[in-house]
C-alpha cells in the first residue's frame, strides 16, 4: 500500500509539471479520471524535436539507428490516448509518455558529453570508450538448457541498468518461474527472499456475487442516505475481501524484476544499479530487501543503487534545467565526489 502511495503521489506530480511544461508542444493527454501527458515528434524551425526529450538528447538518438529503434516499442494503453492530430494513423510509443522511464533513462545518457564525462563514468564504476545500448536482451540460463532473453533497460559496458520512475513495483511472478533460473539457488538463498501469495483468479467486484450483494439491500427506514450508502459500502468491500482470500493462489517471490537481473549480472560477469528517484523510497526498500539474500559478498559488492537526484549533480547544466521542469529532479545539495558517490551495497 505504501508503494503504491508513493507512486501516485508521484505520477501526481509528474501530470502537473508537465501540462505546464507541454505548452507549445506538440502532445494530447490521455482518457480517464487520472491523465498523463504524451507527446509526438514533431517539426520546428531547429528541425525535428520531441517534447519527451531533451532536443541535444533527441537529435543524437535520430543519429544512433540502434537508439531510434527504442522507438517501435508501441504504447501498452494505446487506446486510452487520443489520436494524433497531425498524423492519425501513428501508434504511440511507450517513449511518448511523460511517465517513461525508459525515455528518461535515454534522456540523461543519450545527451552528448554524459557518455563522456569522467565524473558520470566514476559514479557508476564504466570504463571509457563504452557506449550504452538500450533494451540489451540477456540470455540468462535456465535450468532447463534454455534462456531468458530478458530485456535489461540498459547495459553500459560492464554495468547492467534498471530505470524506475512511476512502476508501482519490481513485479511479481510465480515461484516455479523464478526458480527454473540455473542459477538461483547459487546466488540467493531462497529463504531470505521476500515471498508473496498470487491469486489465480482476477479480483472481481462485489456485484458479481449475487446470493450475497442482494443481501445488503434491506429497508433502512429513516437512516440518511450517506449512512445508508456508507453502510452498503463497507458490505460490498467485504465481499470482495472474503472472496479474495479464500482464491486459490500460487507461492511467488516479489522484486521479480530485481532478481533476474542480479542472475543477469551474475551469468555476463557484470555489476548492476538500479536507478530510481529520491521521491520512491519504497523502491530502495524492496531492493535491499532482495539484495540481503545474495549469498556472495563478491556479488553483493557489484549491486549499487544511485537516485536520478544524485545523478543529475554531475549532468550538464542544460540537461539539469530540463530535469528540474519536467520532471522536478532537482540536485541533491552539491555535486558529489566522483569515488564512491554511488550507494555499493
Amino acid at each position: 500500500m505504501r508503494s503504491g502511495l508513493y507512486a501516485t503521489l508521484l505520477r501526481h506530480e509528474l501530470s502537473a509539471r508537465n501540462r505546464v511544461y507541454a505548452r507549445g508542444r506538440q502532445h494530447v493527454e490521455s482518457y480517464g479520471g487520472d491523465p498523463v501527458i504524451v507527446y509526438e515528434p514533431e517539426l520546428c524551425d531547429e528541425g525535428e524535436r520531441h517534447g519527451n526529450f531533451f532536443d541535444p538528447a533527441y537529435a543524437a538518438i535520430l543519429a544512433r539507428p540502434e537508439w531510434t529503434k527504442r522507438f517501435n516499442k508501441v504504447h501498452a494503453q494505446g487506446r486510452a490516448i487520443p489520436k494524433s492530430s497531425i498524423d492519425p494513423a501513428r501508434k504511440w510509443r511507450e517513449l511518448d509518455s511523460s511517465m517513461s522511464s525508459d525515455a528518461l533513462l535515454m534522456n540523461v545518457f543519450c545527451t552528448p558529453g554524459v557518455a563522456e564525462s569522467a565524473a558520470v563514468r566514476g559514479m557508476l564504476g564504466v570504463d571509457d570508450g563504452e557506449v550504452p545500448v538500450f533494451g540489451w536482451k540477456a540470455k540468462v540460463p535456465l535450468k532447463s538448457g534454455l534462456f531468458d532473453r530478458t530485456e535489461v533497460d540498459m547495459r553500459w559496458g560492464g554495468l547492467l541498468v534498471e530505470a524506475k520512475l512511476t512502476e508501482a513495483d519490481f513485479q511479481t511472478r510465480s515461484a516455479k518461474i523464478v526458480e527454473a533460473y540455473r542459477d538461483f539457488d547459487a546466488v540467493f538463498d531462497r529463504e531470505l527472499l521476500p515471498r508473496v501469495q498470487i491469486a489465480l483468479t482476477r479480483t472481481r467486484a462485489a456485484v458479481e456475487f449475487p446470493e450475497e450483494f442482494s443481501q445488503e439491500w434491506e429497508d433502512t427506514g429513516a437512516m440518511p442516505v450517506a449512512e445508508a450508502c456508507a453502510i452498503a459500502m463497507d458490505f460490498q468491500t467485504g465481499i470482495v475481501a472474503r472472496a479474495e482470500k479464500a482464491a486459490p493462489k500460487d507461492p511467488g517471490y516479489a522484486g521479480y524484476q530485481l532478481i533476474r537481473n542480479v542472475l543477469a549480472a551474475y551469468a555476463t560477469s557484470a555489476s548492476f544499479c538500479v536507478l530510481h528517484d529520491e521521491r520512491r523510497p519504497d523502491l530502495r526498500e524492496a531492493l535491499f530487501a532482495v539484495m540481503a539474500a545474495v549469498r556472495s559478498a563478491e556479488m553483493r559488492t557489484r549491486l549499487k543503487v544511485l537516485t536520478w537526484q544524485e545523478l543529475a549533480g554531475v549532468l550538464p547544466e542544460g540537461l539539469q534545467d530540463f530535469l528540474e521542469l519536467k520532471h522536478g529532479i532537482f540536485v541533491s545539495g552539491r555535486v558529489p565526489d566522483v569515488e564512491g558517490s554511488a550507494h555499493v551495497i
